[in-house]
């Protein structure tokens, strides 16, 4: 991937990234052709299957290293019908090109990537970097849509802690030192506080006269009430 798109979210403040710019816009959607693409999802133990995105019948990109490696020859001139947007995209010159930093390097140097078709990559092979991984493109259409709701409900539901009557942001209602301390102090808050949201929801929208739901227990005919088991629910004699 060209730095210039790899980079291009390095050193930006918050609200550039809460409202991107068009620039910004089109060098995350110009990531894509790069990325590798998902060629299996995740196993039992977390292990996942890419595949270079030059390999394949339909690559999104083209890159003089793979067609090296495994002598892929050009492909013949085509008409094209320019009317035809699928046809314009799936043209080779219309696919961006890579050009591989390190050009003259051995095959046994050369990126794993780049001495086959597909990788499995396992849980913890990225190590520090392996928190970084998500599912959706950052900063992409479908990011945006996960990222902004549960921003919005985790921001709610900071406010409502913070001006409750515990006040979860208060140090004073956390004075245990230790980090297992504290967590163990912010979930009791926070559930006493959920508690007291839900009574408040009950008290304001369910009617004093409206008794609680119980779950009720079948009754049991008072027919059987003679020593019969009921049928279907009696228990084998014990062994002698």
């Amino acid at each position: 991937m060209p730095a210039r798109l790899a980079q291009a979210t390095t050193g930006l403040d918050d609200t550039a990234i809460r409202t991107p710019s068009q620039e910004l816009i089109a060098l995350i959607a110009a990531r894509e052709p790069y990325l590798l693409r998902l060629k299996q999802s995740a196993n039992a133990d977390g292990s996942v299957r890419f595949q270079c995105p030059a390999a394949g019948t339909s690559p999104s990109l083209s890159c003089p290293r793979f067609d090296r490696h495994y002598q892929r020859a050009p492909s013949r001139p085509a008409a094209v019908d320019l009317t035809d947007a699928r046809q314009r995209a799936a043209h080779p010159a219309a696919k961006p090109r890579i050009l591989p930093p390190h050009p003259d390097l051995k095959a046994a140097e050369q990126p794993k990537i780049c001495r086959q078709h597909t990788i499995t990559l396992h849980p913890g092979d990225l190590g520090h970097l392996d928190k970084f991984r998500q599912d959706a493109i950052y900063l992409s259409p479908r990011w945006e849509g996960v990222y902004k709701p549960v921003r919005a409900m985790t921001e709610g539901i900071n406010g409502r802690l913070k001006g409750h009557d515990l006040d979860l942001g208060d140090p004073k209602a956390r004075l245990a030192r230790g980090r297992v301390a504290q967590s163990i102090l912010v979930a009791l808050l926070v559930t006493v506080a959920n508690d007291h949201f839900l009574d408040q929801w009950r008290h304001i929208h369910q009617p004093p006269d409206e008794p609680d739901v119980v779950a009720s227990t079948p009754q049991t005919p008072a027919a059987l009430f003679d020593g019969t088991p009921p049928a279907g629910q009696s228990r084998p004699p014990p062994a002698p």
